[in-house]
């Protein structure tokens, strides 16, 4: 069994606290995630820390997983703040990573992974899960831009 990974970085036009607070904020969440994501629910909390959200990740046409997201934070959110969502269901944990750039502007890093299967499932796991994967994180970083800078 070996790590599956999907990672993607990106410069974000905003302030750092602006885009980790955002992130933080699972009541606007359902906004910033593709239309591979439904059934999104808040399970405790709402902010941050002590979090507790659910969704449906669709994956694929045939394949979806049901995650129930823990939340922690760590770090300063106006210079290094990291946000992990560990699936209380799987070994999948995301940790979206802010990086302040001076006053106006920082670094996103979302990093995405979990125990892949063993054998030949395994390999295709591997080969082909972290693209599919790394389409959806870059469409919710868009998503991020897009409100953060309206902001």
């Amino acid at each position: 069994m070996g790590k599956v990974q999907a990672r993607n970085e990106a410069t974000i036009a905003a302030p750092a606290n602006v885009v980790a607070d955002t992130l933080a904020n699972y009541q606007i969440r359902p906004e910033l995630q593709p239309e591979n994501y439904s059934a999104f629910r808040v399970v405790a909390g709402g902010m941050g820390q002590g979090t507790i959200a659910a969704w449906n990740l669709q994956a694929t046409k045939k394949r979806s997983r049901d995650v129930e997201a823990v939340v922690t934070e760590t770090g300063d959110k106006n210079t290094e703040w990291t946000l992990s969502e560990a699936d209380k269901n799987s070994t999948m944990v995301t940790t979206y990573t802010v990086r302040a750039q001076g006053a106006s502007s920082c670094t996103l890093i979302v990093d995405t992974q979990w125990d892949g299967a063993t054998g030949i499932g395994g390999f295709f796991e591997r080969t082909f899960a972290p693209g599919g994967l790394k389409k959806i994180q870059q469409e919710q970083i868009e998503a991020l831009r897009a409100r953060v800078s309206s902001n």
